[in-house]
């Protein structure tokens, strides 16, 4: 787990440009893109002196609207490493595809995956389907809301670990599927036209485990392609085995590049 160690003036320096366009209206919703539209994100720190410490991560979301549908596709890594010590490696990917039968009333499927290293599973998977609602779309505020059911398999595994922390032995148990509820919601709220704040929440509930992801951040447009993107994850497992924690959360400092928007 990375701890949300982010420099504090880095984070301040994000709100105060925040602060300064707060006069700025909105501005007015772009044309639809066309084809293939979408952000990439990346965060690296290396500390060098008394300890060694390393972490990236990184972020790519797409998505592509052809008639009533549109398709999404979202990618993350993580990687944490101090004193010689692995201590964070997650990778997830989410697929998912809308139909639009009204104007804000949408159907969806979604395949969903994740690996985390540390987690106390060696993966959850999960395919879904379900209804979804627009319950704000104006200049500047998106919200979307989602509920479905699915199901999911996942393996559970034991870790074992050596007294600096490090990982010494894996040893999976039985691999299990069950039906699940899922939920989510995705809101973004502009201030001015190059602040915004967003937070996506996705919740998978099942027999052995709920799994629950939230993703807030704050977003200054540095250009038209270019922003800085301060944020803070919040995972949670409630039934993660061998007595791992149920919680980790991860701070981050990206540089974000967006095209065809």
């Amino acid at each position: 787990m990375i701890q949300g160690w982010v420099p504090a003036a880095a984070l301040a320096l994000v709100v105060a440009a925040s602060t300064a366009f707060a006069d700025d209206a909105p501005p007015p919703p772009p044309p639809p893109a066309q084809g293939w539209s979408g952000k990439g994100e990346a965060g690296y720190v290396m500390s060098r002196g008394n300890t060694n410490t390393d972490s990236a991560n990184a972020k790519l979301d797409l998505a592509d609207v052809v008639g009533d549908w549109k398709h999404s596709i979202h990618l993350e890594g993580l990687y944490g490493r101090s004193v010689e010590i692995t201590s964070a490696e997650r990778w997830a990917a989410l697929f998912q595809s809308d139909y639009q039968i009204t104007p804000r009333a949408f159907g969806f499927g979604a395949l969903h995956f994740l690996q985390d290293e540390f987690s106390g599973f060696q993966y959850q998977a999960s395919a879904t389907t379900g209804i979804g609602y627009k319950f704000l779309v104006t200049a500047a505020d998106k919200l979307t809301a989602q509920v479905g059911i699915g199901y999911r398999r996942l393996r559970p595994e034991l870790l074992t670990m050596d007294a600096a922390g490090a990982v010494i032995a894996r040893t999976p148990g039985e691999s299990t599927g069950t039906a699940i509820g899922t939920a989510g919601f995705d809101f973004a709220h502009i201030f001015n036209a190059s602040t915004k704040i967003t937070d996506k929440l996705l919740v998978e509930s099942g027999s052995g485990n709920t799994s629950l992801e939230n993703d807030l951040a704050l977003v200054v447009n540095m250009s038209k392609k270019l922003a800085l993107s301060a944020g803070f994850t919040f995972q949670e497992n409630t039934e993660p085995p061998g007595g791992l924690k149920k919680v980790n959360t991860l701070t981050t400092l990206n540089l974000v590049y967006a095209f065809n928007q």
